[in-house]
């Protein structure tokens, strides 16, 4: 592993994304996602996806165009990504959501042609910041098995729901497959096993091996409950006009809702309410002494302080020589 302070860690991402193409008020915005799931303990979204950012970009004949609005309404958007990074794309479509609530109420947007949205909370937490209750919803292309079968027929299509309170939001954020593809890539990437019961191989066998894995099909999370929730979510992300079951990795649909409390409650009061039950659900008598019960984005919160407050992360080595080596365009 090597060990890099969090200043550099945000330079060494956004050189590489700089050089692939990006420009750098782009190349911050998504430094700025990433590092933030280094914060929180979530590797597999934070330096390493860079190098699946890159490696896209790298191998699509294609030159990405601007995201562009194709139908509005007081209320309502959706957005052509033009085949940009999703990162990009989801702050387009949450900076929009976002003044469409303030103004409204409510609002829904959905975008589309898009990839790699990254960490719904990240940006549920910034419309938990604007005093706004809302979900996400994202699907993607066939890499997850629905329950009972061992063909890929769901994307990994996660669903997140975020709520105001202080001093932090409620946010849960899940996937609904076993396994989340960014896990999978960098286990390839590192030449790391998965863990039993999570993946099939291309002829419908269970696999411990993530590169094998990414030519099957990923479980689903959940049984037959979690199977339904990925069905649904696929059908939401197919709502903004994003293909069922789009080639490679493309086209994933970004769906979102934000509501403002305060057309239906006072949103002060609101706020005191939610932290106040959240702190009830922590005061929760635990089933192990030692092991107290959490709220949702619980644990983010508490990683992610605890990281600042060290202020360096570890990354494989592989990727920080790899990311080296795209920022100097080798």
């Amino acid at each position: 592993m090597t060990n890099l302070s969090l200043p550099d860690a945000r330079a060494l991402v956004a050189a590489a994304m700089t050089a692939c193409g990006h420009s750098a008020g782009a190349a911050e915005t998504i430094a700025d996602h990433l590092l933030d799931c280094e914060l929180r303990g979530l590797s597999f979204g934070g330096l390493a996806r860079a190098l699946s950012i890159a490696e896209r970009i790298r191998t699509t004949a294609a030159p990405p165009q601007p995201i562009r609005v194709v139908t509005e309404t007081p209320v309502s958007a959706t957005l052509d990504g033009g085949d940009q990074v999703g990162y990009l794309v989801g702050m387009h479509a949450l900076h929009l959501a976002v003044a469409k609530a303030r103004a409204q109420g409510i609002a829904v947007v959905g975008a589309r042609n898009t990839w790699y949205t990254g960490m719904f909370s990240y940006y549920l937490e910034k419309a938990a910041k604007a005093g706004l209750a809302g979900m996400i919803a994202g699907s993607g292309p066939a890499v997850v098995a629905p329950h009972g079968g061992t063909e890929a027929r769901f994307g990994t299509n996660p669903i997140a729901f975020g709520f105001p309170a202080s001093p932090t939001p409620v946010i849960w954020d899940i996937g609904t497959s076993a396994v989340m593809y960014g896990e999978v890539t960098l286990k390839a990437r590192l030449g790391e096993k998965l863990p039993p019961r999570q993946a099939y191989d291309a002829a419908g066998v269970p696999t411990l091996d993530a590169a094998a894995a990414l030519e099957g099909a990923f479980g689903v999370w959940g049984g037959h409950k979690g199977s339904g929730l990925a069905l649904v979510v696929q059908l939401l992300g197919m709502m903004t006009g994003a293909a069922a079951d789009p080639p490679g990795v493309s086209d994933c649909g970004f769906f979102i809702v934000l509501f403002d409390p305060g057309v239906l409650t006072d949103p002060d009061d609101y706020r005191q309410r939610v932290a106040a039950f959240a702190e009830s659900v922590r005061a929760t008598r635990p089933v192990e002494a030692t092991r107290p019960v959490r709220v949702p984005f619980d644990r983010s919160v508490t990683r992610r302080n605890e990281t600042l407050r060290r202020g360096t992360i570890d990354v494989p080595e592989a990727v920080v020589e790899a990311l080296r080596q795209e920022a100097a365009g080798v």
